[in-house]
């Protein structure tokens, strides 16, 4: 248990650490706990291109087809989702060029290349072993968030067709026509389904 002057030394250095106070600093501040973008609610990052974002999230669009403001919802949580998951090869890369400038010379000894090769991989995986696990559970993580998305947006999709088909088949069925009649159109071509009374 704290002291007595322990418990006062920390509210006086408190004081004095009141964080930042210029709007630039804030903002700063405001992504400190950002490294990877993997998490949280950014989904872009300061690097990120903007319009490729934007083309992405339309090319998705097309691509699902969202019919109310939820499937919109759900289609914009699928495209920032695969968004970040485009993200994580290209932060494994970034490990290992980092691993190959900073751990080049702890290999340098070794006369045969492909040893020394293997060495500095070696060295680099049990280096960012941590930020590397990381990587893979974060990618299962937004993976499994992706199916959910998509099999949430697909049974939506599926559910509301179920239902126009259904009323479409009870409008066809009620429909009084005179004997011998036959429609100027070929019902199978127009609604790729005969309707059987």
């Amino acid at each position: 248990m704290a002291t007595e002057s322990q418990i006062n030394a920390n509210r006086a250095n408190a004081q004095s650490s009141t964080g930042p106070s210029s709007p630039e600093g804030k903002l700063k501040s405001s992504h400190n706990a950002l490294k990877t973008g993997l998490t949280g609610r950014t989904i872009l990052l300061p690097t990120d291109d903007v319009a490729a974002y934007e083309n992405f999230v339309e090319i998705l669009k097309l691509k699902y087809q969202p019919y109310d403001a939820y499937e919109k919802h759900l289609c914009q949580s699928i495209a920032d989702t695969e968004w970040r998951l485009l993200r994580i090869p290209t932060l494994e890369t970034g490990y290992f060029a980092l691993g190959r400038h900073e751990l080049a010379g702890e290999c340098a000894h070794e006369p045969n290349e492909q040893v020394r090769a293997a060495m500095l991989e070696a060295l680099i995986d049990r280096t960012y072993k941590k930020d590397l696990r990381n990587l893979a559970l974060q990618e299962r993580r937004l993976r499994a968030q992706l199916a959910k998305f998509v099999a949430e947006l697909k049974q939506l999709q599926e559910d509301r067709e179920a239902v126009q088909f259904q009323r479409r088949n009870r409008v066809m069925n009620h429909v009084e026509r005179p004997m011998g009649f036959q429609p100027p159109w070929n019902i199978v071509e127009l609604f790729g389904f005969e309707f059987v009374r």
